[in-house]
């Protein structure tokens, strides 16, 4: 591949080369083709054929290789052959150089680029396979970008080089003929601006424009037609329905309420969704109380002779609820009634895209976001459904600590919960399908997590695919296969940890037709709108992220654009996802780390701080872990960072912030932090990249600079 590279690239720049060097440019001026009409003229009268020929490759030849010429070779053919002849050479002649000239960029660059950008042109490479057709055909009407930069651009693009040449075959055949045409009036022409009067310009860019309004039209018609099926109210009873009130719920209702409109949010359960009842505050109280636990285990090591704490389970889960019913205000149907949002609690069905039913009544709105969440996802395995089995949701309800406890699933859920309950001395067994724990971390990471997990005492199984379960003899067992043999595990009660699934039928989406994904949540563009146009979603239910940060991220987009979307509507921003696995050691990560840049084949170097090394980690005995940094080769450009360590979820927050708004390491290294704190890992990171890129020979010339100032 690299021989035939270079063998084109050869032959490229010899064919420029001599194109500079026998001043072939000289000859593609508008005076010495009006200098030379007569002769051309009588050249096409006596070979007819051959001076096509020559005319047609010529011009493929200057198209291809990118050359000063062709808007005065379409001027040239014009005059010669006439407005007929020479618009159907000329259109083909353009169509076929250019799609060389397309297909020399992709085999020479395109690797080259996307695997160096892959990371930014991820998201143009999406849209170029979805409207890519509209955008060059846009392109190819505008006169005012140079057409050799559209067919070098788009090279590196992964649009079809089929579409690339119908669409410029199409796109360029206005602008041929006007300079076709021009070409037969070629005497009175003293200049190419002669062609492009401001009129014709402001026409031309009229024209590259109807295809984005060609568009806009498409998607009315769409709209339209999706919703021919459902009586649209005169008058609406609220601007917008929220449906959920977890994390994106709340967002949504509450950025609706700020900009004065009416909304009302609905709720069959509790306030708060997930998070606050079943997920992160009740884990995170949780962890806190194990923690507690296992540092008084470590008392020698902070120099105490002995430390110890009695326990009850109960009064343990007890505390859990207390710490629920401290945060339940900031989410309560009291607080967002104060702040302008009707809060309904029942269960809402949608009855059309403009009608929800909620306690018997029907209420008419513009739009509707559906925040409906997910729940933890039961896996089919044979005699699962016979068992007591706990998930994330009815898990708060225990009161009595299992004595032998197994975890299905080695995600961040199973990970934190099973180190917890491992640490109040429930005999913790886990079990994870894939080869490692964590399975989209670094294996350093995940490596890391189980070394600690085994050294606590849990019984740590990766690849183990549970099989059965049984209740033999009052013992109940899981059969689970590993190596192609099988192992039976004991255990009192097992909690399924295994995913969530969203949450998206039986409250009138189905009968509605809103369309799934592959992954079974709601579809959703770009805009976070359903395949209804005015039917809106944010959070777990849609995905791609099940974060709580992320459905709140996602709800600002889904507001604004069922609010303000017919004015302006806004592309939801995953550019930097940062997201976080409360184990000890703590995992947080942002970007890339590098199994995902390996798999996306993106470029990058690596950097790394231990935190063993770090005064405060040594201090606070918890010396361990690591930051590492992923930038762009020879740049200090951020991709990815993974903290492994102590607050790591706290941590991350700088770089987060450093890759939001473009700054590199050379910015972290440059800003105080004081000392001693954890946020010194961050900028020994930055120290150690800067040292990796000490720019060796100006040094080497410091060096003899200060050996001469010595004397």
């Amino acid at each position: 591949m690299k021989f035939r590279k270079g063998l084109v690239l050869i032959v490229v720049a010899l064919l420029i080369v001599a194109f500079f060097l026998l001043d072939v440019g000289s000859l593609l001026t508008l005076e010495n083709l009006k200098a030379q009409q007569a002769g051309l003229d009588e050249w096409r009268q006596t070979n007819p054929w051959q001076s096509a020929l020559a005319f047609f490759l010529v011009y493929v030849l200057v198209t291809a290789l990118s050359l000063p010429g062709a808007a005065i070779m379409t001027l040239a053919v014009g005059a010669i052959f006439g407005l007929m002849v020479g618009t159907i050479l000329v259109s083909f002649a353009s169509t076929i150089g250019a799609t060389l000239a397309f297909l020399i960029a992709r085999f020479l660059l395109r690797d080259m680029v996307q695997a160096k950008f892959g990371d930014k042109l991820g998201a143009i490479n999406r849209g170029i396979e979805k409207d890519g057709a509209f955008y060059l055909f846009g392109l190819r009407l505008v006169p005012l970008f140079p057409f050799f930069v559209i067919n070098l651009a788009m090279g590196l693009t992964n649009i079809r080089t089929f579409t690339f040449a119908w669409v410029s075959q199409i796109g360029m055949l206005l602008g041929t003929l006007v300079y076709v045409n021009a070409g037969t009036q070629l005497a009175g022409i003293d200049s190419l601006s002669g062609i492009l009067s401001p009129g014709l310009i402001f026409s031309f860019v009229l024209l590259g424009i109807f295809p984005l309004l060609a568009k806009k039209i498409l998607a009315v018609i769409k709209a339209r037609k999706v919703l021919a099926g459902y009586p649209r109210p005169k008058k609406f009873d609220r601007n917008l329905v929220v449906i959920g009130a977890g994390s994106g719920g709340l967002v949504a209702s509450l950025i609706a309420a700020a900009v004065r409109s009416k909304v009302t949010l609905i709720e069959k359960h509790k306030m708060g969704g997930d998070c606050l009842n079943t997920g992160c505050v009740p884990s995170k109280a949780l962890i806190r109380s194990a923690r507690f636990m296992e540092q008084t285990r470590r008392a020698t090591e902070f120099g105490f002779k002995s430390a110890s704490a009695q326990f009850d389970f109960a009064e343990v889960m007890e505390r859990v609820q207390r710490v629920v019913k401290r945060i339940e205000p900031h989410d309560s149907v009291e607080r967002f009634t104060g702040l302008g949002v009707e809060v309904i609690e029942g269960e809402a069905r949608i009855l059309s895209p403009w009608a929800v039913e909620v306690n018997g009544h029907t209420l008419t709105t513009r739009s509707i976001i559906v925040a409906t969440g997910a729940r933890p996802f039961v896996p089919p395995i044979k005699g699962l459904a016979e068992l007591p089995y706990l998930t994330s949701d009815n898990l708060w309800d225990l009161r009595a600590l299992p004595k032998r406890l197994l975890v299905l699933g080695g995600g961040p859920i199973g990970c934190e919960l099973a180190q917890a309950f491992a640490r109040f001395g429930a005999e913790v067994t886990l079990v994870e399908m894939l080869p490692k724990l964590m399975i989209r971390e670094d294996p350093e990471v995940s490596t890391a997590v189980a070394e600690r997990f085994v050294r606590e005492g849990i019984k740590v199984l990766v690849g183990h695919k549970a099989k059965e379960f049984r209740v033999e003899h009052g013992i109940n067992r899981l059969i689970a296969e590993h190596q192609g043999g099988e192992l039976s595990i004991e255990f009192d009660q097992v909690l399924v940890a295994v995913g969530r699934a969203a949450n998206t039928s039986g409250f009138g989406l189905e009968a509605l037709g809103v369309r799934l994904n592959e992954r079974r949540t709601l579809e959703a563009n770009e805009f976070l709108q359903t395949n209804f146009p005015n039917i809106y979603v944010c959070g777990d239910v849609t995905g791609p992220y099940q974060f709580t940060h992320t459905a709140s991220h996602q709800a600002w987009y889904a507001a604004v654009n069922a609010l303000f979307g017919m004015f302006r509507k806004f592309k939801v921003d995953y550019s930097v996802i940062p997201f976080a696995t409360f184990t000890d050691p703590e995992v947080a990560r942002v970007g890339l780390n590098e199994q995902e840049a390996r798999e996306r084949k993106i470029a990058y170097e690596v950097t790394t701080y231990g935190l063993d090394d770090l005064d405060r980690a040594i201090a606070d005995g918890e010396a361990h872990g690591f930051v590492k940094v992923l930038t762009v080769p020879g740049k200090d450009r951020i991709l990815g960072v993974t903290l492994l360590g102590e607050h790591a979820g706290d941590l991350i927050a700088e770089f987060v912030t450093a890759m939001r708004y473009g700054l590199g390491l050379n910015k972290i290294l440059g800003t105080i932090h004081i000392y001693p704190t954890w946020t010194e890992g961050n900028k020994f990171a930055a120290g150690n990249w800067k040292r990796a890129h000490a720019p060796e020979k100006l040094l080497q010339w410091v060096e003899r600079y200060h050996r001469w100032m010595r004397g």
